[in-house]
């Protein structure tokens, strides 16, 4: 059924759903806060400036901002809803219906789940545009900027943007587009189907871009879960040169990921032609339900150059360690700032005094500064 070549099972992450219960506010989540405040992060990934990191979110973002939709906060729980709209839209058979309750129920490889279930709902052509599944996300997805509840996460990830970091999901929904906007930024929703605006954003060009690698709800020619899907992406020498470039240059930080790396359109965009894959430096926030499995994991995705974190032992420890997290990569210097004359840092005082050293050496003006030693901001 996938296209994609065999690959050794990745480790498989553990969950980043949400706990019942689980309200930043209460009593216990003021403790988790006051505790959090003493937990140390690697420095290795905190010194790194924004505009080298490229964030990967996954359904834990999702699930953290909007806990009110039960579809946002797994695989799982996503397909379960689109199988109730199914029902209630009469757009699914009733014995296919249940069909899938039982893969859902038993099926470890949910989004094999999710592939088949799109398939069933689009035209026997094997063609995704038009679809059924679209209709039920939307009747899923309903509402969604009404749904935002903690947006913790999410001013976090527009800070590191505001910086230069690149954002990249496995999610259909919209939740950070949303919140952008609200906030007054430019946000783009983008998918794999442009060539042209992947290449600006692989680029660093589309600086509040989003891309959707599986597409967005509401455009009903993106929703792929295959890479048989995107070949006109994955058979484009330009276009994955750029992608794996990011993969080889940028330092990948995993926020709310369960699935991703065994995510077929992932593997295909970025593991299976990038090697020495040891010698990266990505990151992964996780749950630290138990200890013995954790260490086991952070062993093993060392070999795929991952560097697996804890956020702590639950769930709601993850918004409040994600905006520490981003404050102290927002401490850090840029680079460019040490190049910048020092004179310009100190004021005009300053200025007169350099000017007067400069005269005194026989030259007329202070040296400028190239445009290419400033920050880019795109």
């Amino acid at each position: 059924m996938h296209d994609a070549p065999a690959t050794p099972a990745s480790p498989t992450v553990p969950s980043v759903e949400p706990h019942q219960g689980s309200e930043m506010d209460s009593p216990e989540g003021a403790s988790i806060r006051s505790e959090q405040k003493y937990r140390k992060f690697l420095k290795s990934l905190i010194r790194k400036q924004p505009r080298d990191l490229l964030l990967v979110i996954g359904t834990g973002v999702s699930a953290a901002v909007a806990p009110g939709i039960p579809a946002l906060c797994s695989w799982r729980s996503c397909i379960e809803a689109v199988l109730g709209a199914a029902e209630q839209l009469e757009v699914l058979h009733p014995g296919d219906v249940a069909e899938f309750r039982k893969k859902v129920a038993k099926e470890r490889d949910l989004l094999v789940v999710a592939h088949d279930l799109i398939r069933k709902m689009s035209p026997r052509t094997g063609d995704t545009k038009p679809n059924f599944f679209q209709d039920c996300l939307m009747e899923v997805f309903d509402n969604l900027e009404q749904h935002i509840q903690n947006p913790v996460v999410l001013q976090s990830i527009l800070r590191l943007m505001e910086r230069g970091t690149m954002v990249l999901t496995t999610n259909y929904d919209n939740l950070l587009e949303i919140f952008g906007q609200q906030q007054g930024k430019p946000m783009e929703s983008l998918d794999l189907k442009d060539k042209d605006k992947v290449l600006q954003w692989a680029r660093g060009h589309v600086k509040y871009g989003v891309l959707h690698i599986h597409g967005l709800y509401t455009d009903p020619c993106g929703m792929v879960l295959d890479p048989s899907g995107y070949k006109d992406v994955t058979q484009d020498p330009e276009v994955m040169e750029v992608l794996q470039n990011l993969y080889r240059t940028k330092s990948f930080l995993f926020l709310g990921c369960g699935e991703t790396l065994r995510d077929q359109i992932f593997q295909a965009l970025f593991l299976y032609t990038v090697k020495n894959k040891v010698d990266l430096e990505h990151y992964m926030l996780v749950l630290k339900e138990n200890e013995d499995h954790f260490f086991k994991l952070q062993a093993d995705m060392l070999l795929h150059g991952i560097k697996v974190v804890s956020y702590g032992d639950c769930f709601q420890q993850f918004p409040e360690y994600v905006q520490d997290l981003t404050a102290q990569i927002c401490k850090q210097r840029s680079p460019d700032a040490d190049r910048v004359d020092s004179t310009t840092l100190l004021g005009t005082s300053c200025v007169d005094c350099a000017k007067r050293k400069l005269g005194e050496s026989g030259t007329d003006s202070p040296k400028r500064i190239k445009e290419s030693d400033m920050p880019t901001l795109e």
